[in-house]
C-alpha cells in the first residue's frame, strides 16, 4: 500500500526547495518526477507528492521515519518536517486460483473470471442440513450447529503481520455491501489462546457479518498471524442476483476528537456462488426412486428386477409417504453443487407439490444432500411445472460453442399461442440464471400432460457425439403398421382381451391418422429446434415408433405404452412394455425397439406399466427418478 504525503502542506512559508532522507527500508518517489537537472535540493510546487512505501512489515512501532528539509531562495534551510511510519502487512485471502488451498495475497482475488485460466473464489449455498431430527437448512440457521458444517462454507484467512499492536485508535473492520448480506454470512473463529486447543464447539464460530451485522471489527493478533474465517452462501443465483459477492476489510485510522474513523486501506474478495447443476441419462447412475402404491406391484417388480441387475440402488418411497402419489419425475429434479472444497447433491422441488410434496425435505435433505424449490406464490401452476417436463442434454458443441454440461431443456406454450400453459417465470428464471447449462424451449403444451419427456430422450452411445437423441414418430410407427400389413400381418391383434385392435383396423382409421400427422408436425418443430440448439445431425436421431391419440382439448396423448419415456441406467433401458401386434409370438415394437438399441451396445428390459402408469397418462420415465454421479467438469472452467 502506498500512502501519499503532499510535501507543501508542511513547508514554512518562503520555502522554494526541499530534500528527503529515509529509513532503510522506506521507499519514496516524488510526483509529478522533477526535472532531471542532477541539482539537489529539488524545486517545490504546490501539487509535489511524495508516495511513501516500506518493503518489510514493522516490528515494533514507529520503527521507521522519513524527514523532509525545506530550503529557502539560497538553499538556507527554513525548517524540517519528520513521519514517524509503521508498516503493518494486511491481506484478506481466498481459495482465489482454485485448487483447494487458501494462499497468500493472490493478485486477482478481487474479481471473478471464468475459464481454465480464469480466477475467483468459489461459494456454495449451505442447503443441506447436518441435522436429521427437527431439520432445517444449515443455510436458514444463522449459527454453526455442527462442526462439520463449516465444510460447507468457503474458507478465507485474514494474514497480518506487523507489530505486537497498532498504533493507538487504529482498527481493522471486515465489511458487506447491504445488497451482498441476504446472499452471504461470514462466520470467524475465537482467537483467545485457550479456545485455539477446543475448536469442536460451535460456539467457537461466532457470526461476524450477516444481513444484522453490515460490518465489524476484527480483532488484530499482532506478529505474523493468520485468523480463520468461513463464508456461507445463503441463495443461489436467480433473476435478481446474479451470484457475485464481495466482502471486504478495512484499516480505519482515527480521525479528530468527536469524529468517526476513516479508511485509510481496504482489501477485497470476490466469491461466485456455485450454480445448480443438472445431470443427463449419459452420466452414472448412483440410486434409482420408485414409489410403492397400491396397484403398481407389476411395475415395481420389473424395476427391481432391471436395478438390481444393473447393479445399482433402489430406494422406494412408501404410500405412508407417497400418498398414492407415484409420479416420482414429477415432483424433483436431482442436481448439484461443486466447488474446489466440497461438493453435494441437491434436489429441485417442483412446485407441482402433489401428494409427493413432503418427499424431497423430509428423506432426501440431510447431510451432504441439499434441497433448492421455487415457490410460484402470484403464478398459476400447470402440469407444465412438473419435472417431466425438465430434462437436460448430454455435453454437446455447437458452431464452436462448448456446452460441457450439457443443455437445460424444458417444454413452454407454443411462441404463437395467446391461451396456453406454461411452466411458471419464477422455475424459468431460476433455470436460465444458473448460467453453466444454458436451456432450450421447446414446445410442448400440444401434450395432454404437457411434459418433454413424452416424445424424447437421450441414450448413451459409443460413437458420434457420444449419444442419441430418441424421438416419438408417428410416421415411424405408421411405417412399421404398414410394413406388418404388407407382411399380411392384418390380423395381428394389440392390447389385451378387452380393448385388442388390429394393425388393419388402425391402419383404416382416418380420425387417427389426421390426429397423428398433427402430432408429427409438433414433434417435428422440437426436432428441428433441438437439431439447432444441441448441433444435432439427422445422423444423431433417433425415431421411435409411436402412435399418439388426441383428445377433445386438441391435446395429444400416447395411444399405446410410450416406449420414449424410458429410464436409462447406464447400457441398460427400462422401456413401457408397448403390447404392440404380434407377429410370430413376439411383439413387433420390442423387436423394432431392441433392434434400433441393440445397434448402440443398449440392452432393453421391457417394463408393464399399463395398468398403474399409462392409464393414467405416465410411463416409466414419470414413475421414476435417477441421481446419477456429477460430471467430472468443472463448471468454473467454462468458457462464457
Amino acid at each position: 500500500h502506498t500512502s501519499p504525503m503532499t510535501v507543501a502542506m508542511s513547508a514554512p512559508p518562503s520555502s522554494k526547495y526541499f530534500s528527503v532522507q529515509c529509513s532503510p527500508r522506506v521507499q519514496y518517489r516524488i510526483t509529478p518526477p522533477p526535472p532531471e537537472s542532477g541539482t539537489l535540493p529539488t524545486t517545490l510546487n504546490g501539487n509535489t507528492m511524495l508516495l511513501i512505501t516500506m518493503d518489510t512489515a514493522s516490528e515494533v512501532g514507529n520503527d521507521s521515519k522519513l524527514s523532509v528539509m525545506y530550503y529557502g531562495e539560497k538553499t538556507e534551510v527554513l525548517g524540517k518536517a519528520v513521519v514517524h511510519l509503521t508498516a503493518v502487512e494486511i491481506s484478506l485471502d481466498v481459495d482465489a486460483d482454485r485448487d483447494g488451498q487458501v494462499e497468500r495475497n493472490n493478485p486477482n482475488k478481487g474479481s471473478w473470471m471464468w475459464g481454465p485460466n480464469g480466477h475467483g473464489a468459489i461459494l456454495l449455498v449451505n442447503c443441506d442440513s447436518e441435522r436429521t431430527y427437527g431439520k432445517r437448512r444449515d443455510s436458514e440457521c444463522a449459527e454453526v450447529t455442527r462442526v462439520s458444517d463449516l465444510k460447507d462454507m468457503s474458507p478465507m484467512v485474514l494474514r497480518t503481520s506487523g507489530p505486537a499492536k497498532l498504533p493507538e485508535g487504529y482498527k481493522l473492520t471486515m465489511h458487506i455491501t447491504q445488497g451482498d448480506a441476504e446472499s452471504v454470512r461470514v462466520f470467524g473463529t475465537r482467537s483467545t489462546a485457550e479456545n485455539l486447543f477446543y475448536k469442536n464447539f460451535v460456539k467457537d464460530y461466532p457470526l461476524v457479518l450477516g444481513s444484522e451485522d453490515l460490518s465489524k471489527e476484527v480483532p488484530y493478533l499482532g506478529g505474523n498471524a493468520e485468523m480463520n474465517f468461513y463464508v456461507e452462501g445463503l441463495r443461489f443465483p436467480d433473476k435478481d442476483f446474479e451470484g457475485l459477492i464481495s466482502i471486504s476489510l478495512s484499516l480505519l485510522e482515527p480521525s479528530s476528537q468527536g469524529f468517526p474513523e476513516t479508511p485509510i486501506f481496504t482489501d477485497r474478495v470476490v466469491f461466485r456462488v456455485a450454480p445448480w447443476i443438472m445431470t443427463p441419462n449419459t452420466l452414472n447412475p448412483v440410486e434409482v426412486f420408485v414409489c410403492s402404491t397400491s396397484d403398481n406391484y407389476q411395475f415395481l417388480k420389473g424395476m427391481r428386477r432391471l436395478v438390481e441387475h444393473s447393479g445399482y440402488k433402489l430406494k422406494v418411497c412408501h404410500q405412508y409417504m407417497n400418498r398414492g402419489d407415484r409420479w416420482m419425475q414429477d415432483e424433483i429434479e436431482f442436481g448439484y453443487i461443486d466447488s474446489p472444497h466440497q461438493r453435494f447433491p441437491v434436489v429441485l422441488d417442483s412446485p407441482r407439490d402433489g401428494e409427493l410434496q413432503d418427499f424431497p425435505y423430509d428423506e432426501l435433505l440431510g447431510p451432504d444432500f441439499g434441497y433448492v424449490t421455487r415457490m410460484a406464490y402470484n403464478e398459476e401452476v400447470s402440469s407444465l411445472d412438473s419435472f417431466g417436463n425438465l430434462e437436460v442434454s448430454p455435453p454437446v458443441t455447437i458452431n464452436g460453442k462448448n456446452y460441457p454440461l450439457g443443455r437445460i431443456i424444458i417444454g413452454v406454450a407454443f411462441p404463437t399461442a395467446t391461451k396456453g400453459r406454461n411452466m411458471t417465470k419464477v422455475v424459468q428464471d431460476f433455470l436460465w440464471a444458473q448460467k453453466v447449462q444454458e436451456p432450450i424451449a421447446l414446445f410442448s403444451d400440444w401434450l395432454h400432460v404437457g411434459h418433454v419427456d413424452e416424445f424424447m430422450t437421450f441414450v448413451p452411445a459409443p460413437d458420434k457425439k457420444g449419444f442419441r437423441l430418441l424421438l416419438a414418430s408417428p410416421d415411424a410407427g405408421y411405417k412399421l403398421f404398414r410394413g406388418l400389413q404388407n407382411d399380411r400381418h392384418g390380423q395381428a391383434k394389440m392390447f389385451d382381451a378387452e380393448e385388442e385392435i388390429t394393425v388393419d383396423e388402425i391402419l383404416c382409421d382416418d380420425k387417427l391418422r389426421a390426429e397423428n400427422n398433427y402430432v408429427q408436425s409438433c414433434i417435428d418443430w422440437n426436432r428441428d429446434v433441438l437439431k439447432r440448439e444441441l448441433g444435432l445431425d439427422d445422423d444423431d436421431i433417433i425415431d421411435l415408433p409411436i402412435l399418439f391419440h388426441v383428445t377433445e382439448e386438441n391435446r395429444a396423448v400416447a395411444y399405446y405404452p410410450d416406449m420414449v419415456n424410458m429410464i436409462v441406467l447406464g447400457k441398460n433401458l427400462g422401456i413401457p412394455k408397448p403390447f404392440g401386434p404380434k407377429v410370430d409370438g413376439r411383439c413387433a415394437l420390442e423387436a423394432e425397439m431392441t433392434s434400433l438399441m441393440e445397434g448402440l451396445g443398449l440392452s432393453c428390459t421391457y417394463i408393464d406399466d399399463f395398468a398403474s402408469y399409462h392409464k393414467l397418462l405416465g410411463e416409466v420415465h414419470c414413475g421414476s427418478n435417477v441421481r446419477r454421479e456429477p460430471f467430472s467438469f468443472k463448471w468454473w472452467n467454462l468458457e462464457m
